[in-house]
């Protein structure tokens, strides 16, 4: 079923490619808004772009690297081409590399914080400027509950979610005078790529006899006994995205199946 609340919105989704930004792009599309699938790997927005597109919806692929000032640049160019003015920005690009704090590298702390962290300031200063300009935006990183609680062999990932938690918080605050309201959303575990992706390395960390180990362990910890779907994750950044949210800013909002309830 489409519905209209997001009716004529202009949105960029970076890391629409697969997952959480997939399902974001998506559930923005059936809502009415026109958008903008952005990622490293062509195929995949393509693939995103041309799913909305048989449905009735208007998608753009257009492919970015967060970590670099040019292509971030030229994605706003792109998008304002195709799209005018953007008046939504989800930031859904990230990595995660679980591993020992004794074992990550500093490379391997430079991607991750670089995408991350980083990716998000480079993105949100790229597109906030129009906002403020039009008296009028929505920015919406996705953090984690990793950026709202410690955890072993996952360092690098925390700490670059705890910063985007900590930009959230000073954002929400800086620009709230604009009309430009920033809230982050904060999933617990959520059944996509990275998840799988990130299964065998966690259960040779931990030294289980396979990836289900693993993911049993995971759904144990939480209280609504399973894994989030990316849907579920999608149908807050309608939320945050909509008419429905004017009056919140500078929020981090868990959604976690109980895992945790800050």
């Amino acid at each position: 079923m489409s519905g209209t609340r997001l009716e004529g919105r202009s949105a960029v989704i970076t890391g629409g490619g697969r997952g959480i930004g997939r399902a974001i792009a998506e559930a923005f599309a059936r809502e009415g808004a026109r958008v903008v699938v952005a990622a490293r790997t062509e195929a995949q927005i393509e693939a995103v772009a041309e799913g909305i597109r048989r449905t009735g919806g208007e998608a753009h692929p257009v492919s970015v690297d967060v970590t670099s000032d040019d292509s971030v640049t030229a994605l706003v160019s792109q998008a304002r081409d195709l799209l005018g003015p953007v008046e939504v920005l989800v930031h859904a690009a990230g990595v995660y590399r679980p591993n020992r704090f004794l074992d990550y590298t500093m490379g391997d702390w430079e991607e991750i914080v670089g995408v991350n962290l980083l990716g998000t300031v480079r993105v949100v200063r790229a597109f906030v400027p129009d906002m403020v300009a039009r008296g009028w935006g929505r920015v919406i990183p996705i953090a984690s509950t990793a950026g709202k609680y410690g955890s072993v062999l996952q360092s690098a990932y925390n700490a670059s979610k705890h910063g985007v938690v900590g930009l959230t918080r000073c954002l929400g605050l800086e620009l709230a005078s604009t009309g430009v309201t920033v809230n982050a959303i904060c999933p617990g575990f959520v059944r996509t790529e990275m998840i799988d992706e990130a299964l065998p390395r966690m259960a040779e960390l931990i030294g289980a006899d396979d990836v289900a180990q693993v993911e049993a362990a995971l759904v144990s910890r939480v209280p609504l006994g399973r894994l989030l779907e990316p849907d579920e994750v999608a149908h807050l950044a309608v939320y945050l995205a909509s008419p429905e949210s004017e009056a919140m800013t500078g929020q981090s909002l868990t959604i976690s199946g109980g895992l945790i309830v800050a």
